[in-house]
């Protein structure tokens, strides 16, 4: 009888920690491997694509149906192998590469019909850096070695080129008819441009004139890996406004200077992996925050004195600088409540690497492999702080992070924080205590960050997701989930992720989950509605079900 209870609550303990399986929307066998992939979901895509080294398919992604699938020589008679395929989902073009040296061919096709639209051997030394597609005029703009060179995108026509802009486009802003454009350097690319320097521009994209130029303060860059850039470039009105280490504004019209509070400052927080060829760390200062006309804007040049400056949205004029914020290696987090900024300093940073694998063979060869690494480390002393918007004095500082923070956000006069361990709701006004619950109960590990959605409070652990009450903290719903990261969040959903692939959707309003378990390395991406999960192994795609 004992025996027989023990099995019960065993099943019971079984059925209670098991989950239901995503639902298959179709599963796509394609005739090669997949050794490459894109999910076009930008813009108004349609289709995605998988490749081998030899093969190309591209499939319609809500429907699963294959539009057409050939061999690269098939394609452009002179191309034997592919080693970059660059997706343009805007145009419905990609570009294939075929890298010889000195006899670079590159092949620009119909992505809906697998037409070739033409080729060329002209431009040598390219890569996914080196090309950008302007959508407003329907070309590239492609950054060679001594000039930039605007292409038709459908034509391989090329319109102008200009020797006055070095380097790279990186982000860049579009109105009537030009382009302002940042310039940047690609890591291992730095080389090929001669007499490189910072340098924002306006373009005429009619004729390639450049109608002013200036410099910039900092270093424009992309992430290591997952290749964003981590500036922003925006126009208000007539003011261009580059984000980059602090602010710059620059005239539209002119050009002229306006007014800037940029700083260089490079992180270095956090070491890089043993035999790392690229490397970064983001997030360890946090972007200018405006309110109206007041820009708050941290200083980091110094690695011992940091600082918070206030200015005049609209003149530039320096209205306050904050006593020295001591002891800050990373302040991830400026938010604004009432008359309190709040500063969370030190806590959860991004890093990334690629990094060189060294394997000895068994014949005594060896070979060499590249692995892609993206984790969130902490960084210390980890803290919280308010700062009056009127004067820039200190309203208070919280001594209860000692130990540990994530990261944090306001809400309603209140400062959500985690520790990783507890969830604590500060007021923002005073430093008072709304509450501290501990995460113990919510079964899911460490908590390694929180977010807001609709009033609560999202925790996103080691081992699962968690809902607790904003107002008071209680804790509402929780999944445990295996050991695993946060790969993507979008409406009501998030994918938590293993490093062996398998993959766990979670509704957020119920903390219930269904998995999905891939094979080691398989590629997933979560579409923008979040209702869907594309997944790529071996030879298969699958579309699941988030709902």
């Amino acid at each position: 009888m004992k025996k027989l209870l023990l099995g019960l609550l065993l099943i019971a303990g079984i059925a209670g920690y098991a989950q239901d399986e995503m639902t298959s929307v179709y599963e796509l066998k394609l005739e090669h491997k997949i050794t490459r992939y894109g999910t076009g979901l930008e813009g108004d895509g349609e289709v995605s694509y998988a490749a081998s080294d030899k093969q190309l398919s591209i499939f319609d992604h809500s429907t699963g149906q294959v539009k057409w699938t050939k061999a690269f020589k098939e394609i452009a008679p002179k191309l034997r192998k592919v080693d970059v395929l660059i997706p343009f989902w805007e145009g419905d073009i990609i570009f294939l590469f075929d890298r010889k040296v000195g006899k670079d061919q590159i092949a620009c096709v119909d992505l809906k019909t697998g037409e070739l639209l033409w080729t060329t051997e002209k431009y040598q030394n390219l890569s996914e850096d080196n090309i950008v597609y302007i959508a407003e005029e329907k070309g590239f703009a492609v950054s060679l070695k001594d000039k930039l060179v605007f292409i038709k995108a459908r034509t391989g026509e090329e319109k102008w080129s200009t020797s006055t802009f070095k380097g790279v486009i990186g982000k860049y802003v579009w109105k009537d008819g030009f382009i302002v454009a940042v310039n940047f350097k690609p890591s291992g690319l730095g080389a090929l441009f001669s007499g490189f320097k910072n340098q924002i521009a306006k373009i005429n994209l009619t004729n390639g004139e450049i109608a002013w130029e200036q410099a910039y303060i900092g270093r424009a860059e992309r992430k290591a890996i997952t290749r964003e850039f981590i500036f922003t470039l925006d126009l208000e009105d007539d003011m261009v406004v580059l984000k980059m280490n602090g602010i710059q504004t620059y005239s539209f019209k002119t050009g002229a200077k306006l007014w800037a509070a940029a700083f260089d400052f490079t992180a270095q927080v956090i070491r890089p992996p043993k035999d790392a060829v690229r490397f970064g760390v983001y997030g360890a200062v946090a972007e200018p925050l405006f309110d109206g006309d007041d820009v708050y804007v941290l200083d980091m040049s110094n690695t011992k004195s940091q600082y918070l400056k206030k200015y005049d949205k609209n003149s530039g004029k320096l209205l306050w600088t904050s006593a020295e914020i001591k002891a800050a290696r990373a302040i991830p987090v400026i938010a604004k409540s009432g008359d309190k900024i709040i500063l969370q300093i030190g806590g959860t940073v991004e890093a990334q690497a690629r990094v060189k694998v060294t394997t000895k063979n068994a014949d005594g060869s060896v070979s060499i492999s590249y692995e892609d690494r993206i984790w969130y480390p902490d960084v210390k002393p980890w803290g919280l702080m308010a700062i009056n918007t009127s004067n820039g004095e200190a309203a208070w500082r919280s001594e209860r992070f000692k130990k540990g923070i994530s990261n944090s956000f306001t809400n309603e006069g209140n400062v959500i924080v985690s520790s990783g361990k507890a969830l604590y709701s500060i007021v923002a006004a005073t430093g008072d205590m709304n509450y501290e619950k501990e995460l113990k109960e919510d079964g899911i590990g460490r908590g390694e960050k929180i977010m807001v959605y609709n009033d609560q409070v999202i925790v996103i652990g080691s081992k699962g997701v968690s809902a607790h009450n904003i107002s008071d903290g209680k804790l509402n719903s929780s999944g445990k989930y295996k050991k695993s990261f946060l790969h993507d969040a979008i409406g009501d959903y998030a994918i938590m992720k293993t490093l062996r692939s398998d993959i766990a959707c979670f509704d957020l309003r119920t903390c219930k989950y269904k998995q999905f378990k891939a094979r080691k390395g398989a590629g997933v991406a979560l579409s923008k509605d979040g209702n869907f999960v594309y997944i790529y192994e071996k030879k298969t795609v699958t579309k699941l079900k988030t709902k």
